[in-house]
């Protein structure tokens, strides 16, 4: 990114890290992985999701949030913990091989601090003793019928700032609009991270949600939307078209 110029034309530099579930290197390294980032960026760096998942034990959770508290706050200035729900088992997780991929699959289902049916998990209380400096990531599917119940436990929870996502092939839905106003006025009170993410099937260079555009331009297109929509305090000079013409 830095050779091709694009941390030029952005904030900060975010970052993902699942080291109890999916990454190949120990949550001590945390530190490490930071500052590995930031010896070719003076940009902030934002860990802008991490969690850990009660796929084997719901104290495995609990540990690994308060490790994870030490090992960070103070060291990077944005901290979203993923998530605030599980994921409904009767729903399919969003990833590149699904089933293929054996129990890091199911884990999807388990990063919840929230059961699927709403209960507190244990790693709840020890959440609550982080905030507001740690946040989180929440993504609400089209329509998602826990948006209301979110918002709430987030405000009890202290919360400040969240990350979700606008889905650029739930654009294409009957009254996707509507859904995504009706998403982002209820986040109102938080400061929100937004993540333009799901190609549409029909619009990629694959049928496949992770797929390349086959016209990038179109994507640049629904970005700016969103951000004209959601975030007109920006300036044009800010928006991804303006950049684009701009270089």
């Amino acid at each position: 990114m830095k050779e091709f110029g694009v941390l030029d034309h952005v904030d900060a530099v975010a970052v993902h890290g699942f080291p109890l579930d999916w990454n190949l290197w120990q949550i001590q390294e945390w530190p490490q992985k930071i500052g590995e980032i930031a010896t070719v960026t003076d940009l902030p760096i934002w860990v802008s999701e991490v969690g850990v998942s009660t796929f084997g034990a719901e104290e495995i959770q609990v540990w690994g949030l308060k490790r994870t508290a030490e090992l960070l706050l103070g060291n990077a200035p944005r901290i979203q913990w993923y998530s605030l729900y599980d994921l409904p088992r009767e729903w399919e997780a969003t990833t590149r091989h699904r089933e293929a991929e054996g129990s890091s699959y199911y884990r999807h289902f388990h990063m919840g601090l929230l059961r699927q049916d709403g209960t507190p998990k244990p790693a709840l209380e020890e959440f609550l003793r982080h905030t507001p400096a740690m946040g989180l990531v929440q993504w609400f599917h089209f329509e998602d019928p826990r948006l209301d119940d979110a918002v709430a436990w987030m405000k009890r929870l202290g919360v400040t700032n969240m990350r979700t996502g606008l889905s650029w092939a739930d654009s294409f839905r009957p009254n996707a609009l509507d859904w995504f106003d009706r998403q982002m006025e209820a986040l109102a009170d938080f400061d929100v991270t937004v993540t333009f993410c799901f190609t549409p099937q029909h619009r990629g260079m694959m049928p496949h949600h992770t797929s390349p555009p086959l016209v990038p331009e179109e994507f640049a297109e629904f970005c700016s939307t969103m951000i004209r929509r959601y975030a007109p305090g920006m300036t044009s000079a800010s928006l991804p078209t303006q950049r684009a013409s701009a270089a």
